[in-house]
């Protein structure tokens, strides 16, 4: 994402104060390049479903596998297993879980994961909340779901994977699909693992859910590109009413490109801040997605709300507004508000209570986002607004 004095910022700085995932004051550059193992390539496994192998380990009664093919597992039934990732320093392996509601009869497979990111709880209980309604013995196909992804990282519901690398590194695990088995750091090799022996070889569709990050809430979203038939169909399927146009080439290393990257449709859902559960925007994304599963025909029903007759707001980029100074935040506009060019939208304010720095829109577009945390230090994130911007402006990053 470029600031207002076209300097290019890393996604991150679209979520989080420190580095979306960006304006006045200076940023980070984008994902650099990771240095990959010369022994194995960063996707040397299959193109198509792996035989389950079981580890022979059991956990709190639960099956262990280190690859997973759901053709193979009894046909309407929900199962529970772990997946075995990649070692912990101790040289014990993060387990993940995995759900698998298996129909009866044979269907398209979809995949919802979350957990990419460790603070965010509405997306892992949006997905759970999906998982918990359906019935297998009514079902086609499969759905499956792993809402445990960063394992480490949700240990401590913080945002990165803490690697032990050459003393305690965050990583964002949305920066290392699809990964390397063989790569440089604990959380590529976990992510190589996970999308080649889970995740790619059992989706026909996917859907990678996330949420603000700590201290930064977002507006009910979808990020996906609507240029692509398949993703369209299932953007359209949820009543919310932003969606941010993203192409894959901006940043093909999130979760959701790196399917889009192997042919499978796949788009992410941004639910509100981190590290709670707002029940009003879950059910949003929770009806949009029992929409797609009916789309596929995997479940049978009537569609529930959709985007039909909604005014949907699509932009391409994301305008950030950064804090010059620190202090006391107040905002003068909501999330989903329309702003105007010039238009006041915060405010901050010493320790004396004296204001220290207006701040105003730069764009014409709709809040997509806001600093939660009432408190800011210079360079923090305080909003973000989608808006379009013309193609002779180049692409820009999305938040997550």
């Amino acid at each position: 994402m470029a600031n207002e004095n076209g300097e290019q910022l890393d996604r991150r700085g679209f979520m989080i104060g420190s580095a979306a995932t960006i304006g006045a004051a200076a940023a980070l550059v984008a994902g650099s390049t990771e240095l990959k193992a010369a022994s194995t390539p960063a996707n040397a496994a299959t193109t198509g479903p792996q035989a389950t192998a079981y580890t022979g380990d059991v956990i709190d009664g639960k099956k262990v596998v280190t690859s997973l093919d759901v053709n193979e597992l009894e046909a309407g039934q929900t199962h529970r297993l772990y997946f075995q990732g990649a070692q912990a320093p101790t040289g014990q392996h993060w387990h993940v879980s995995v759900t698998v509601a298996k129909g009866a009869r044979p269907g398209k497979r979809v995949v919802l994961t979350s957990g990419v990111h460790g603070d965010e709880m509405s997306s892992i209980h949006t997905v759970h909340t999906v998982m918990n309604q359906l019935d297998p013995t009514k079902m086609s196909g499969a759905v499956m779901a792993v809402t445990d992804i960063s394992r480490p990282a949700l240990e401590s519901m913080q945002r990165r994977w803490p690697n032990q690398g050459r003393g305690l590194d965050l990583v964002d695990m949305n920066r290392e699909w699809p990964g390397n088995e063989n790569g440089l750091t604990a959380a590529t090799r976990h992510a190589g693992l996970l999308f080649n022996r889970l995740l790619r070889p059992n989706a026909d569709a996917a859907i990678d859910f996330h949420t603000g990050t700590t201290g930064f809430e977002v507006a009910a979203f979808n990020i996906g590109e609507i240029d692509r038939p398949e993703v369209k169909a299932m953007l359209d399927l949820y009543p919310v009413s932003q969606i941010l146009n993203m192409s894959k080439s901006a940043y093909p290393t999130v979760l959701h490109n790196a399917f889009l990257d192997v042919g499978i449709p796949a788009f992410c859902p941004e639910i509100g801040a981190a590290r709670v559960l707002d029940r009003e925007m879950i059910a949003l994304f929770v009806e949009g997605t029992m929409n797609v599963l009916k789309h596929y025909g995997i479940v049978d029903g009537p569609m529930g709300r959709t985007a039909e007759g909604m005014a949907v707001f699509v932009g391409n980029s994301g305008f950030p507004v950064l804090a010059t100074a620190g202090g006391i935040v107040e905002h003068l506009v909501k999330l989903n508000d329309k702003v105007v060019p010039g238009q006041k939208v915060a405010i901050q304010r010493d320790s004396f209570g004296e204001v220290v720095a207006e701040y105003t829109a730069g764009v014409a577009g709709e809040i997509s986002g806001q600093r939660s945390d009432a408190m800011s230090e210079p360079g923090n994130p305080l909003l973000f607004i989608l808006f379009n911007k013309t193609a002779q402006d180049g692409i820009e990053i999305y938040p997550e």
